[in-house]
């Protein structure tokens, strides 16, 4: 169990240590919009605590006063661990409040105020748009070297998820994509209605980043780790890249952004669980 705690507590300093790397702001969708009003504020607290409130729920202390949303909501979550990794973001503030690094205090704050007012089916209907238009779906007819890169890369991950969900899915070079059965979006659409509203909340973040349902779930399954999950999402990008050449600050920084906010949002989807839950994850990591 102690080995299981240092290896959570190394996952939150691993998703802060991204974040601090990566000094842009992008905004992306309602998870990232839906933040505090300004993107920097000077620390106005000394000391970050946890403590349980009604219901079980679990609260975040800056020194003596409650941490609210920005709906003005106390800010509870629903076990220990997620309390643990929000109240590690705002213990690894410094003089200044990034709260554009603070992916996981962000995602709590949307699914507890939910500013754009969606029921679970809602959500999981915007999650499954992205089948349709999935980044691992679409491929090119040309150049040779990007159609056969795509191909032994993103082949691979597809027929993991076809045979561990018994869906078919397919790619295609149209620009229509490819013909999605019904019998598939409505496996996903019954195993996504078996997470919660927390978790769907950080898996459609993760899903909204990587632009793929694929490599989203392959990456939550643990298929997949978060490098190469970001790397098959952006595998167009990194062949132009290595042939063309790029501007290297600009490619460093976008690369950390995604790698923090996705390994943010995995890290949420993970810890919103039930308590039960993610007890059970860790005894068994």
């Amino acid at each position: 169990m102690f080995r299981s705690i240092i290896r959570l507590e190394n996952q939150f300093k691993s998703v802060i240590s991204l974040c601090k790397a990566c000094p842009r702001h992008q905004h992306s969708r309602c998870a990232l919009k839906y933040s505090t009003a300004s993107t920097e504020r000077k620390r106005f607290y000394e000391d970050v605590s946890i403590s349980q409130g009604e219901g079980g729920l679990y609260e975040i202390n800056l020194d003596r006063r409650k941490l609210k949303t920005p709906g003005g909501k106390l800010f509870m979550v629903p076990n220990e661990a997620l309390a643990i990794a929000v109240a590690t973001e705002w213990d690894a503030q410094r003089d200044t409040l990034k709260f554009f690094t603070m992916h996981l205090t962000t995602l709590c704050n949307t699914a507890l105020d939910n500013p754009t007012q969606r029921d679970k089916d809602q959500m999981i209907n915007a999650a499954l748009k992205f089948l349709e238009t999935d980044t691992i779906c679409y491929r090119v007819e040309e150049p040779p070297g990007l159609v056969e890169l795509q191909r032994n890369e993103w082949d691979p991950v597809l027929r993991w998820i076809e045979n561990r969900y018994d869906v078919a899915i397919g790619s295609s070079s149209s620009i229509l994509g490819p013909d999605i059965p019904e019998e598939t979006k409505e496996t996903f659409r019954q195993h996504l209605s078996s997470y919660n509203l927390w978790s769907l909340t950080g898996l459609e973040f993760v899903i909204t980043q990587l632009k793929s349902v694929v490599l989203s779930l392959g990456m939550i399954d643990r298929h997949l780790s978060v490098e190469q999950a970001v790397l098959l999402s952006r595998l167009e990008e990194e062949y132009q890249i290595r042939r063309w050449g790029n501007v290297e600050w600009a490619h460093d920084y976008d690369m950390y952004e995604l790698r923090a906010r996705t390994a943010a949002g995995a890290l949420f989807v993970q810890l919103s669980s039930e308590s039960s839950t993610v007890k059970q994850k860790l005894m068994q990591d």
